[in-house]
C-alpha cells in the first residue's frame, strides 16, 4: 500500500473532498488519477499507479469523489459519471499547485468518462491546464453500458456487487436528508437504471435515469478534445460492450484509441497467475512522455 498524505479541500458549494497525495520534488510532474465507481485510493489500479509514481520520483494525487474517501459528504448529492464541473474545479486547483511542472490526468471507468466529458466541453481551454490525459475503460455511452450491466448474468454478478454499496450510501442520505428521496423505492432497486432513477437523477438535477445516461455520456464529446489523450479500452471488458466503443470518425486527431484484445475492466494483467499490474502504469508513462507521437504498445 502506498504511503499517502491526506488533505481535505472545501468545495465551492460548501461540501468537501479528500485527496490522497504521493509527495515528490516540487518541480516533478504531477499526475492526478480520478477513480471509478465506488473506487478510492485503495483500488488496485490506484495503488499500482501511485507506487510506480513514487518510484519514478513524480508527484501523484487521487482526488476522491464526494463520499468515496471513507467519510460521508455533507450534502444529499454525491458524484456521477458526467460531473465535469467537479473535474474542472479540481484540475484548476491542481494546476496551480503543479507550479511550472506539467500536470497529467487520468480517469478510470466513471472517472475516465467524467474526464473525457470535461476535455470535450473545455476544448482548447483544457490545454492550458493539462499536458496529457488518459481514460481507462470508460463507459463512453452510459445507455449502452448500463443496459448491458443490467441484463443477464452481468446483472447478477457485477450490478449486484455495485448496488450493495451504492444503495447503502443512498439510504444513509435518506436518513440525513428527510423528504429528499424515496427510501422504500431505493431499497427495492435491483438494477443500475432503477438506482439512477431513484437516487442519482434527483440528487444531481437530471429528469430521470434516461436523461442522466444521455447527458452524462462522454462519447459525443470525443471529437472536441484538443489535449493529447489516450483512450484505453479492452475488447473483452464486461462493463463496456463493443457497441459503446468509438469509430475513427468519432475521435478528434488528439485522441489515440488503444484497444488490446485482453484486459477486462481495468485489469491489464501480465505474467503468470495471479498476474502483475505493472503494464498499465508504464503505458500511461509512455503516453505522458511523448503524447504528440500517440504511440501504441
Amino acid at each position: 500500500m502506498p504511503i499517502y498524505r491526506r488533505e481535505r479541500w472545501n468545495t465551492p458549494d460548501g461540501d468537501f473532498i479528500d485527496l490522497d497525495w504521493v509527495d515528490g520534488p516540487a518541480d516533478a510532474p504531477l499526475f492526478a488519477l480520478f477513480h471509478g465507481l465506488e473506487g478510492s485510493s485503495r483500488s488496485h489500479y490506484a495503488r499500482s499507479l501511485m507506487r510506480a509514481i513514487r518510484a519514478r520520483g513524480w508527484r501523484g494525487v487521487i482526488p476522491h469523489f464526494r463520499g468515496c474517501s471513507g467519510e460521508a459528504n455533507r450534502f444529499a448529492r454525491a458524484y456521477h459519471s458526467g460531473d465535469s464541473d467537479e473535474i474542472d474545479w479540481v484540475l484548476r486547483r491542481l494546476h496551480s499547485l503543479a507550479g511550472t511542472a506539467p500536470l497529467h490526468a487520468a480517469g478510470v471507468s466513471l472517472g475516465g468518462n467524467a474526464l473525457l466529458k470535461w476535455l470535450g466541453e473545455r476544448e482548447h481551454a483544457a490545454r492550458d491546464l493539462l499536458a496529457s490525459a488518459a481514460a481507462i475503460c470508460p463507459p463512453l455511452d452510459l445507455t449502452i453500458a448500463g443496459r448491458s450491466l443490467d441484463s443477464g448474468l452481468k446483472r447478477h454478478i457485477y450490478t449486484r456487487y455495485l448496488l450493495s454499496t451504492l444503495k447503502s450510501k443512498a439510504l444513509a442520505k435518506v436518513e440525513r436528508h428527510p423528504g429528499r428521496f424515496d427510501g422504500p423505492r431505493i431499497r427495492r432497486v435491483g438494477t443500475l437504471f432503477e438506482f439512477d432513477d431513484a437516487y442519482t437523477s434527483p440528487a444531481h438535477g437530471f429528469n430521470d435515469a434516461a436523461d442522466y445516461w444521455r447527458r452524462a455520456s462522454s462519447k459525443p464529446w470525443l471529437r472536441a478534445i484538443r489535449v493529447p489523450t489516450l483512450l484505453l479500452a479492452s475488447a473483452n471488458d464486461p462493463f463496456v460492450p463493443s457497441a459503446a466503443l468509438p469509430s475513427a470518425d468519432e475521435l478528434s486527431a488528439d485522441v489515440h484509441f488503444d484497444c488490446p484484445r485482453q484486459g477486462g475492466h481495468v485489469g491489464f494483467l501480465t505474467g503468470a497467475c495471479p498476474g502483475q499490474l505493472g503494464w498499465l502504469p508504464q503505458r500511461l508513462f509512455a503516453h505522458c512522455a511523448t503524447p504528440e507521437h500517440r504511440e501504441t504498445t
